[in-house]
């Protein structure tokens, strides 16, 4: 499936009303995508993790079942941690979803032709490791209807690919201060700060 969608415009698309939702975001260009959106002491930006924001998310969502988890991360980087798709399949958290921004390239380290650029689906994987709904989508009138689920209740893991065009947008750096990140976040969740 191939895509002309703005990544930019699908990441707001998807954060448009976001209400509550506690949000994720995967090393490099998701982290840019988010923060350019809007920053907000809900995000939770990894820096240095590669292949760690689908687990983490798995984790904020087991520790926090009444809230909405939102992980917004980039092929690349899931598919360094496509162990943890199996691990959250039999999890079966029902309060967090995976979307993954896939242009089909390595965008932090020079725009190589990714392993999705050849033909791995990710929608695939997220099924055979038991994720009760996966979606793949190439438009924004897609996006905005997964953003009105979001919120809705679920069965199960929730595991969305969002195929964008390929290009290098200007960075929107995210504060990179991590006890900062973690201070903040602790405080949105509304545990005392450390």
């Amino acid at each position: 499936m191939t895509s002309e969608m703005n990544r930019r415009e699908a990441v707001k698309a998807l954060l448009d009303y976001r209400d509550k939702l506690l949000v994720v975001t995967g090393l490099g260009s998701p982290s840019y995508d988010v923060h350019a959106c809007g920053d907000a002491e809900s995000n939770f930006y990894l820096w240095g993790a590669m292949g760690s924001a689908a687990l983490v998310g798995l984790g904020l969502a087991q520790a926090q079942p009444k809230r909405r988890v939102l992980v917004i991360t980039g092929d690349g980087e899931q598919l360094m941690g496509l162990g943890g798709l199996a691990t959250i399949g039999a999890a079966a958290p029902k309060n967090l979803t995976i979307a993954v921004i896939d242009n089909g390239h390595f965008g932090e380290t020079g725009m190589q032709l990714s392993h999705t650029g050849k033909g791995l689906s990710l929608a695939k994987v997220a099924t055979a490791c038991g994720f009760a709904e996966v979606e793949e989508v190439c438009d924004i009138k897609n996006v905005r209807r997964i953003r009105k689920r979001l919120h809705e209740t679920m069965v199960g893991p929730r595991f969305i690919v969002l195929k964008v065009k390929p290009e290098n947008l200007p960075r929107s750096l995210p504060p990179r201060d991590a006890v900062h990140v973690k201070n903040r976040f602790r405080a949105a969740l509304g545990f005392p700060t450390i």
